[in-house]
């Protein structure tokens, strides 16, 4: 199968690499996570990371195929925690390396939730360090048409996703 690799369809996305990189560089600043608009409390967790290869077909009947990594927050209150080091984030991952093989330039997917709320896909940001902490803005991850996706980045322009053209047919 002549699969179109779509690992990197979305340009602000950060891969697992990148974030790691950003990580071992500042290993005692607390790690806070933003989404909805606020921060992760201090006391979140890191409950699970999976690594998934996928192969699927688009709406225009193109075969897909990319890597992910999912990395799931439990954003909770517990005890008087602070934000975890951006080391113990890391240190996280890098245990998970010795039983998972984890793809460095793998698109990377936060799942998020609180326990009662229903879990949230979010892509993140590149991190910033601002006042002695990493700071990653998680924004939700939006379906898309993918062949639309790709013909507008060929174009460069907006236009409608089922517009006639020869380059590219949406839902055909």
């Amino acid at each position: 199968m002549n699969a179109i690799d779509n690992s990197k369809m979305q340009k602000d996305d950060i891969t697992l690499g990148e974030l790691m990189s950003i990580l071992s560089g500042a290993k005692d600043s607390p790690l806070v996570f933003y989404y909805d608009g606020r921060p992760v409390k201090p006391s979140y967790h890191v409950t699970e990371v999976k690594a998934g290869q996928f192969s699927a077909l688009d709406c225009g009947a193109n075969p897909e195929a990319w890597s992910e990594i999912f990395i799931q927050l439990w954003d909770i209150e517990e005890d008087d925690r602070t934000h975890m080091p951006s080391g113990k984030f890391h240190a996280i991952i890098r245990k998970v390396t010795e039983h998972v093989k984890l793809d460095d330039s793998a698109k990377l997917t936060f799942e998020v939730s609180d326990g009662v709320q229903p879990m949230q896909l979010f892509c993140a940001a590149m991190p910033t360090l601002r006042a002695g902490a990493v700071h990653v803005e998680l924004a939700p991850r939006p379906a898309s048409c993918k062949p639309r996706d790709r013909w507008l980045a060929e174009q460069s322009q907006s236009t409608s996703c089922c517009a006639p053209t020869s380059a590219a047919k949406c839902c055909g």
